[in-house]
């Protein structure tokens, strides 16, 4: 006999009777959108910031101040956590509009992966979702006085970096992407 099933109809709590219904995991679950672009012709040249602690990423992509600051002398792809209810391809425009002050950007249809991670204080057997929307397009240009929230953002090619260079996990979103990122 098959082991029952939990599918992903996620409640807050499960209610009384109630089948096929799981509560969110302990651990949380994070939506996020991701923009891969590069100029056309080089996928291996990847536009890639380093952000401005300053300015309000908690705004522009739920990075609380004291996590901006420890990641700033890393590199990260535009991107951000969705809003609550936003749609994957209404946070890629806004991710263009507010952090690359591209508002027209075209852009791919997503590809969508899901990782699971512990986190270092959870209680064993307890993950955290990951849901990530990448999306890939042509590259703007750059200019030397990079938008607002970044105090660097430019065309990078991936094989001079290597994997401890891209923060927040990056360099595996953009394997998943099809791009390659050394050890």
């Amino acid at each position: 006999m098959d082991p029952p099933r939990a599918f992903c109809r996620l409640r807050r709590e499960v209610p009384p009777g109630a089948r096929d219904v799981s509560v969110v995991p302990a651990e949380g679950m994070c939506l996020s959108a991701f923009l891969v672009l590069s100029p056309p012709g080089a996928p291996g040249t990847i536009l890639l910031g380093r952000i401005d602690p300053r300015a309000n990423w908690e705004r522009l992509g739920a990075l609380d101040t004291d996590r901006a600051v420890s990641i700033q002398a890393g590199w990260m792809l535009p991107s951000s956590h969705l809003l609550l209810y936003e749609s994957p391809h209404d946070a890629a425009r806004r991710i263009a509009n507010e952090q690359l002050a591209c508002p027209g950007l075209r852009l791919g249809a997503p590809i969508v992966v899901s990782d699971t991670s512990p986190r270092s204080d959870a209680a064993p057997g307890e993950m955290h979702w990951d849901l990530g929307f990448i999306f890939s397009g042509e590259s703007p240009r750059t200019s030397d006085a990079p938008p607002a929230p970044w105090s660097r953002l430019e065309l990078v090619d991936l094989s001079r970096l290597r994997r401890s260079d891209i923060v927040r996990g990056q360099a595996d979103i953009l394997v998943h992407a099809g791009r390659t990122v050394d050890a």
